[in-house]
């Protein structure tokens, strides 16, 4: 799942709205190519190929169409990982199509974890035990609307390098990590006995600038190294000719992707210009679309969904389904995208899917499973239910202090001085916020323009002058906001990363402050730079929030705090811990954590996205959970929070 859609123009919702004409006689044509039952032709068993002279896929000498949905290990909870494959089994699916994203393994160069969440072993058995086949994207770039389309942060620490080519310390990480994970993967091979029929090279890479053959031939050559020649490679690209043309290479099947409102004999006729024969394929028909923060709701209606895969299906083609079940953007995974300016993806990554973030089964779900029954047998029974939800209700929260009186504890180490601002690559700090601190020399006793027209705050700053707050600078939005203050006084520029860019030309997207800053025609000089390890900090259980009963007497009017940075804590019992939705209604921009699991960003003020889905898994029943919250901008008068049983999105801009 690449933002542009298959190809498509990402303006509003990203989706171009194409209506197909008269299909009747395309598809007549196209359903001569592709034979929706299997004939006689035998082949070992164990073994998953493509068909060239039946055009379709063989599974054990049969011919085979999946119907497929994406899900992402790293966004549902392993908690829930059963849950989901079963409602996707039980809507008639047969197999399952899956990411591995690199940055989730390997945080820091050398160092990998396949354990916890991590455990991709584990999901696989999962999906074999359930019944559903897999088909796998191991990348190394996989796009998914996640931080720097999956690759580690820390390859920008080299400013040279040139991501997804044949750049010679590029393919050194890409080799040690392939070296890694696909032993990992082989056992799992379907002519192993495993679940994986199919493995992608790349990601749409002839949406990618670089267009760099020898790269492709590098990783099938590293692939069949590690997983051997039996194994069935496959490409993905949008349904545009000059896509496939940088995207595709002998010995790996090309397919593509499109949505539904897209033409369907079109975007197939572009596919046969690369595989004459061979299956028609769909990697990923977009069943729903992604949010922005700033942007409205996507949705896509039920009735387009159905449509399009009936037709597929009607076809003979294999279909997957993108996003199946969308899941959530924890901590601070999520990507962003630039067409034109610099937009952020929200932590829901609900994406209008059949199953909804919080694993509850949609209208769109069943109509699905109709449409399918109609080509396949579907498992009988009934779906498993929505999970439990349960509304905690109201959490007081209380102010812990600025961020900047607890600059000690958040940055042990302290800071690195350097006479021009460093990224977050090169402090190593690759997620989260870092203190830039200088002094205002010359005196700015009068409002005086503090920024930079060179775009260089990457994402927002939180601007304060001896500790008062005096406004944001925001990426493409905000370039210069007017302080004052007299020579000497301590200058400090909170720097959000906000989440790296995921498609398109941008990707060596630095964070922090990526060039000089000036104030007034003065540029700043001789920073102090803070590092801020606020996730470990928090994860230790600090701040300790207050507790006790309120001071007798009537309560005077409440009064909003002073702006910028600030903690806040507050507990609430859940003696049955069920999920929950935090809403920190009036509340500003900011990030959460629940005992210490940091549930991602809210951004209420800009939508639309207004709750926070928190799981179960991380939650007590023998203790109070703690909330803890960094208010970047301003709190609320009466700081609160409110514990919901239902998502709530709005259409706020």
């Amino acid at each position: 799942g690449r933002g542009a859609g298959g190809g498509k123009v990402r303006a509003g919702r990203g989706v171009t709205e194409r209506r197909s004409g008269d299909m009747g006689l395309n598809i007549w044509i196209l359903l001569l190519l592709v034979p929706v039952s299997g004939g006689a032709t035998s082949s070992d068993p164990g073994m998953f190929a493509v068909d060239y002279e039946r055009n379709c896929f063989s599974k054990n000498g049969s011919c085979f169409q999946y119907v497929s949905g994406s899900i992402h290990y790293f966004r549902v909870p392993p908690v829930y990982w059963q849950d989901r494959l079963q409602k996707m089994y039980m809507a008639g699916l047969n197999a399952i199509q899956m990411y591995v994203a690199w940055n989730f393994h390997e945080l820091t160069p050398g160092v990998f974890d396949f354990t916890g969440w991590q455990d991709i072993e584990q999901f696989l058995h999962l999906a074999q035990d359930t019944g559903l086949l897999v088909i796998l994207r191991p990348g190394p770039y996989i796009c998914a609307e996640w931080d720097l389309g999956g690759l580690p942060a820390w390859l920008l620490q080299n400013s040279s390098i040139s991501l997804r080519s044949s750049d010679p310390v590029y393919l050194a990480a890409v080799d040690r990590w392939f070296e890694v994970l696909l032993p990992r993967i082989k056992p799992f091979l379907y002519h192993n006995g495993g679940p994986i029929i199919s493995v992608q090279v790349e990601n749409e890479y002839g949406s990618y600038y670089t267009c760099d053959y020898d790269y492709l031939r590098h990783l099938q050559h590293l692939v069949h190294t590690h997983l051997g020649e039996q194994v069935l490679l496959f490409t993905t690209d949008g349904n545009r000719l000059h896509e496939l043309r940088c995207g595709t290479m002998q010995g790996m099947y090309a397919t593509v992707d499109f949505g539904t409102s897209e033409d369907i004999t079109a975007s197939f006729e572009v596919q046969r210009q690369f595989e004459p024969s061979g299956p028609l394929v769909n990697s990923e028909l977009y069943v729903g679309w992604l949010d922005y923060w700033g942007v409205e709701h996507s949705v896509v209606p039920v009735e387009n969904v159905t449509r399009s895969l009936h037709q597929l299906l009607e076809l003979g083609a294999s279909v997957n389904m993108y996003m199946f079940e969308g899941g959530t953007n924890f901590g601070y995974w999520n990507g962003a995208d630039y067409n034109s300016k610099y937009r952020p993806i929200t932590t829901s990554y609900d994406y209008d899917a059949p199953i909804s973030e919080a694993g509850d089964p949609r209208e769109k779900l069943h109509a699905l499973r109709s449409v399918i029954a109609q080509f396949r047998e579907v498992p009988a029974g009934p779906m498993p239910p929505p999970t439990a939800k349960f509304a905690y209700g109201q959490v007081t929260l209380t102010k812990a202090g600025p961020l900047l009186d607890f600059l000690s504890d958040l940055s042990p180490e302290g800071a690195t001085n350097s006479t021009y601002p460093l990224t977050f690559e090169e402090m190593h700090q690759y997620f989260g916020l870092m203190l830039y601190r200088t002094v205002v020399l010359g005196g700015a006793e009068t409002p005086t323009p503090l920024g930079s027209p060179h775009n260089v705050v990457h994402d927002r700053a939180y601007v304060l002058v001896n500790g008062v707050y005096q406004g944001v600078l925001e990426r493409d939005t905000v370039l210069r906001i007017n302080i004052t203050g007299r020579a000497g006084d301590s200058l400090d520029l909170l720097l959000e990363n906000c989440g790296r860019i995921n498609f398109g030309s941008c990707m060596g997207d630095h964070k922090g402050l990526v060039g000089n800053i000036s104030l007034g025609t003065t540029d700043l000089r001789d920073w102090r730079i803070f590092p801020l390890a606020i996730d470990r900090l928090v994860a230790s259980g600090w701040p300790q929030p207050v507790s006790g009963e309120p001071a007798p007497g009537p309560s005077p009017e409440p009064n909003p705090p002073p702006p910028g940075p600030t903690f806040y804590s507050g507990t609430f019992s859940s003696p049955e811990p069920l999920d929950t939705f935090i809403w920190l209604q009036g509340w500003i921009k900011g990030q959460v954590w629940m005992n210490g699991f940091n549930l991602g960003r809210y951004w209420p003020a800009r939508g639309p996205q207004q709750t926070l889905y928190v799981p179960r898994s991380v939650l007590t029943a023998d203790r109070p959970n703690v909330v803890t919250v960094l208010e970047l901008e301003q709190g609320p008068a009466v700081p609160t929070a409110q514990l919901v049983d239902h998502v709530i999105i709005t259409a706020q801009i």
